[in-house]
C-alpha cells in the first residue's frame, strides 16, 4: 500500500513551521498513542506512521530531502520505518517524554524514579506484641545528598546541558537516509555534564546514612505481620520520590503462654486433693496473677477459660481469652504417712473404681471378651 503524505499524516500545511508541526504531532500522538489505546492494532500503526511522519518532518535536512523527492528519496530508497528500535525520532523523543512523561520509552537520558524499599526484621517480645510499643531502630540508607540537593554539582553550580547531545542523551550516526541513535559517550547518556563535583557525595547525588526512627507497634501484631513507613526507603535516583520501609515483624516466644490468634493457652500443675476436694488458686496472666477456683471433682486436662486474659485483636478493642489447663500432678515419692493415708482411702473406696474408670473397663470387656 502506498504511502500517505507525511504532511497528510500530521493535518499540516506544506508551509508549516517547526512550532506548528510540533503542535500537530504532539495532537495526533495523544489520540492515537498505544497506552491511550490497549488493544488497538490500529492505533498502534497510526501512531508508528505518525512518529515516522514527524522524524522525517522535525528534521530540516530529512524535511528539505521529503520535499524535493517524496518518500523516494535522492537514492530511491525511502524513509523506511520498522518499530522503535534504530529508527532516529530526533525530537519526537523530547515530545514523547515531555507529554507522557515516559522517560527513556526511545533510549534517551534516564528521569527519576522511585526509590527501592527497604526490609527491616525487628523481633520483639511476647509482652510488645500482646499490648504494643514503640520501639526505636536504626536504618541505613541511600538518601538524597543533603549539600546538593542530590545534583551531583557543587553547591552554588548547577548541571549543564551536554553540548554533545544537546541534553538529550543520545548522539545521531548518520546512514544514507537514516540515522542510527547510541548513547552519548560525553555525558553518558544522562544529558548533562557537571563541571564541579558536590565534595559530599562525588557527584553521585545520593549519600549513605544510618537513620533512627520510632515504630509504633499496633497491639496484637504476631509473627510475620508487616508494618510499612512510607518515603522511609533507598532515595530515589535523579531526585525522584523514596521507597518504603517495611518493618516485619518477629515474636519471641513465652516460656508460659502458648498463642492461638488472640487466644492463650497455658498448663497449671494442681494436686489430687485440690482436684478432688476442691480449692482456690493463682494463675498467672499477662495482667498479672489472678484467683482461679477448681470445683471439686476436677479431672486432670480440664479445661478454664479466663475472659479477656488473652492478646488484644489487632486493630480491635477487645482482648482474647485465656484458657487453663490443669495437671494432676502425682508424687513420685511419698512419706510413710502419706502410703498409709492412701492405702486407708483405698479400702474405704473399696476399690471400686469411678465412672470414668467404670465406661473405659466395660468398653474393654465389651470389645475384648
Amino acid at each position: 500500500m502506498a504511502k500517505r503524505d507525511y504532511y497528510e499524516v500530521l493535518g499540516a500545511s506544506r508551509d508549516s513551521g517547526p512550532d506548528e508541526l510540533k503542535k500537530a504531532f504532539r495532537q495526533m500522538a495523544l489520540q492515537y498513542h498505544p497506552d491511550r489505546n490497549p488493544g488497538d492494532k490500529g492505533a498502534e500503526e497510526k501512531f508508528k506512521e505518525i512518529n515516522e511522519a514527524y522524524s522525517v518532518l522535525s528534521d530540516p535536512a530529512k524535511r528539505q530531502q521529503y520535499d524535493s523527492y517524496g518518500h523516494a528519496g535522492p537514492s530511491g530508497q525511502g524513509f523506511g520505518f520498522e518499530g522503535f528500535g534504530d529508527f532516529n525520532f530526533g525530537g519526537v523523543e523530547d515530545i514523547i517524554n515531555d507529554f507522557f512523561g515516559f522517560g527513556t520509552i526511545f533510549g534517551g537520558r534516564q528521569r527519576s524514579r522511585r526509590g527501592e524499599d527497604l526490609r527491616y526484621n525487628l523481633e520483639i517480645s511476647f509482652e510488645e506484641g500482646a499490648f504494643g510499643a514503640e520501639k526505636e531502630i536504626v536504618v541505613p540508607r541511600t538518601v538524597a545528598c543533603r549539600e546538593c540537593g542530590g545534583s551531583g554539582a557543587k553547591k552554588g553550580t548547577r548541571p549543564e546541558r551536554c553540548a554533545a547531545c544537546n541534553g538529550r542523551g543520545q548522539v545521531s550516526v548518520q546512514q544514507g537516509f537514516f540515522s542510527m541513535t547510541r548513547p552519548c559517550g560525553r555525558c553518558r547518556g544522562t544529558g548533562e555534564i557537571i563541571r564541579e563535583h558536590c565534595p559530599a557525595c562525588a557527584g553521585g547525588g545520593t549519600t549513605r546514612e544510618r537513620r533512627s526512627l520510632k515504630v509504633k507497634i499496633p497491639a496484637g501484631v504476631d509473627n510475620g505481620i508487616r508494618l510499612k513507613l512510607r518515603g522511609e526507603g533507598e532515595a530515589g535516583p535523579g531526585g525522584g520520590s523514596p521507597g518504603d520501609l517495611y518493618v516485619v515483624i518477629s515474636v519471641r516466644e513465652h516460656p508460659f503462654f502458648t498463642r492461638d490468634g488472640e487466644h492463650l493457652l497455658c498448663e497449671v500443675p494442681i494436686t489430687f486433693s485440690h482436684a478432688a476436694l476442691g480449692n482456690e488458686i493463682e494463675v498467672p496472666t499477662l495482667s498479672g496473677r489472678k484467683k482461679l477456683v477448681i470445683p471439686p471433682g476436677t479431672r486432670s486436662g480440664q479445661e478454664f477459660v479466663m475472659k479477656g486474659e488473652g492478646v488484644a485483636v489487632l486493630n480491635g478493642h477487645r482482648r482474647g481469652n485465656l484458657v487453663v489447663r490443669v495437671v494432676i500432678d502425682v508424687p513420685k515419692k511419698l512419706t510413710k504417712r502419706q502410703k498409709e493415708i492412701l492405702l486407708e482411702f483405698q479400702e474405704l473406696s473399696g476399690e471400686s473404681p469411678g465412672p470414668m474408670s467404670r465406661t473405659f473397663f466395660e468398653k474393654v470387656k465389651e470389645i475384648f471378651g
